[in-house]
């Protein structure tokens, strides 16, 4: 006869429950240096255009940062020194619930990105008419020669050479700066006309990251892999010829709700492409009427210098990027900066580290977008014209190691702890979701939840929590039936108050 469960004890017998497994692990949101990191105007610029917008200048300044790597692209690099090299192109998730200014900073600062393409498309358009034209000619003179040469091979003559008419060339290629939902194949097309790249705009982040993996055989997701870096790559597309992108440079922007973002920390593959992302969650803007407003002016002459910038022609005629150096002092701030990251990275699992670790090459790409900042809104000298110094290198570091890093930390929450506490935090959540009072660890492994799906995920989740006095185990009793006995656990009520 199997022995009975023990009685599942009164809240009473408890002691006093670690909570911070049953509790969201987030922390303030860290201060914004703007006037530390930005010249004067350009901090003037981001401050009056969150006040405008009703948002936070943290998604102004995450939006701005975007737009200013896309706008330069591949038309210049930095270098801190030779054989490494970064494109400027910066990843930016805004994070927040619907009501919290998102949309109107983002929409802000893409404005007069979107209002620099005007001009460009207009051009390109009246080409577009005008060989429109010209192919409905060279179909004409196609067609003429095609009869004329049936009419030769008939009488068993040579046929007469395509005229030049026949051919319109190639359909001028319609520039996009902002693309919405742009696929791979649409955009390698993109890539492939307009070297110096585009920016990718999602107004929620989620659902394309979630759904990257499931198509195209995950190869999608592997073109974002080298998006960010710069590589080449070679699209493969459905009844043409595959293109070859020699610098693959799109940058990355949107939303994303913190319920979605938890999602996301739990089903997507951890293959670096999140940690790409600056996180930017920052607390509500408060609710008030705005004082001022930005300059519209202001924001387009900014715009106009960062779209003229080109590409340089390499000793083979193709477009290369134009590489800033870092200086000697900068040199070795860099160094002292990669000993300080691989310090941060000794205390650091999963996510975090991930993030970490591409916090070198994130501040060597800060330092030439900040300074690109300078140039477009303060008139300081064009990047390609000056190498980065200390001072804008520090720039950069004080942004990531002050803001965020913290910032990363408040976003990736659960997803920024040991793995221990990442497994029980992931054990609690089930638990709760169950409404489990006992349960054996086989129940807990049949459920095949990420990251509790096997004994070794498994026991350290256990053992948290039985720390954190949230579970109790019960003396193992041997079957019945013999054989290894079920490891059974009491559930500390207070759980369940919690995660109700």
């Amino acid at each position: 006869m199997n022995a009975l469960p023990e009685p599942i004890p009164f809240k009473a017998d408890w002691p006093n429950a670690d909570m911070r497994f049953l509790r969201p692990n987030l922390s303030p949101a860290p201060p914004l240096p703007l006037a530390e990191i930005l010249t004067p105007h350009a901090a003037e610029w981001v401050a009056a255009t969150a006040e405008g917008a009703g948002a936070p200048a943290d998604y102004v300044l995450a939006t701005l940062l975007c737009v200013t790597g896309t706008a330069m692209g591949n038309a210049r690099w930095v270098s801190p020194w030779h054989g490494w090299t970064e494109p400027p192109v910066i990843w930016a998730m805004c994070i927040g619930n619907p009501s919290a200014g998102k949309s109107p900073a983002i929409d802000a600062v893409l404005a007069p990105l979107r209002r620099a393409e005007k001009p460009l498309r207009a051009d390109a358009e009246a080409k577009l008419a005008e060989w429109q034209a010209r192919e409905k000619l060279a179909k004409l003179a196609e067609a003429e020669w095609e009869r004329k040469a049936k009419a030769a091979m008939t009488k068993g003559l040579t046929p007469p050479p395509i005229p030049s008419d026949a051919d319109a060339g190639t359909a001028p290629h319609i520039p996009r700066l902002v693309v919405n939902d742009g696929t791979v194949e649409r955009l390698g097309v993109i890539m492939e006309a307009q070297p110096k790249g585009v920016l990718q705009m999602r107004d929620e982040l989620a659902g394309w990251l979630l759904t990257m993996e499931a198509r195209n055989g995950g190869s999608d997701r592997a073109f974002w892999l080298e998006a960010f870096g710069g590589r080449s790559f070679t699209v493969e597309r459905m009844g043409r010829a595959p293109l070859t992108i020699p610098r693959l440079t799109i940058g990355a922007l949107g939303g994303i709700q913190p319920d979605r973002l938890s999602q996301l920390l739990t089903k997507t593959s951890d293959d670096g492409l999140l940690a790409r992302f600056l996180p930017i969650w920052p607390e509500r803007a408060p609710v008030r009427q705005p004082r001022r407003f930005a300059s519209d002016a202001v924001a387009d002459e900014a715009m106009a210098r960062l779209t003229a910038l080109q590409m340089p022609l390499g000793d083979d005629g193709e477009p290369r990027p134009w590489i800033v150096p870092f200086d000697d002092d900068a040199r070795a701030l860099m160094n002292e900066w990669r000993t300080a990251c691989a310090e941060w990275e000794a205390g650091a699992e999963g996510l975090l580290l991930s993030y970490i670790g591409k916090l070198p090459g994130m501040a060597a790409r800060l330092s030439l977008v900040l300074s690109a900042i300078g140039f477009a809104f303060d008139g300081e000298p064009e990047p390609a014209q000056r190498q980065i110094t200390p001072a804008a290198f520090g720039r950069a570091c004080h942004f990531l190691e002050s803001y965020a890093l913290p910032m990363a930390r408040r976003a990736y929450g659960d997803a920024s702890g040991t793995q221990a506490e990442r497994a029980g935090r992931r054990l609690a959540r089930l638990i709760g979701e169950m409404g489990w009072q006992a349960f054996t660890a086989r129940e807990v492994r049949r459920m095949q939840r990420k990251g509790l799906d096997s004994m070794a995920a498994i026991n350290p989740a256990l053992s948290a929590l039985e720390d954190a006095d949230l579970i109790r185990a019960i003396p193992e009793q041997i079957a019945a039936q013999g054989g290894r006995p079920a490891r059974r656990y009491l559930v500390n009520p207070a759980l369940h108050e919690v995660t109700a």
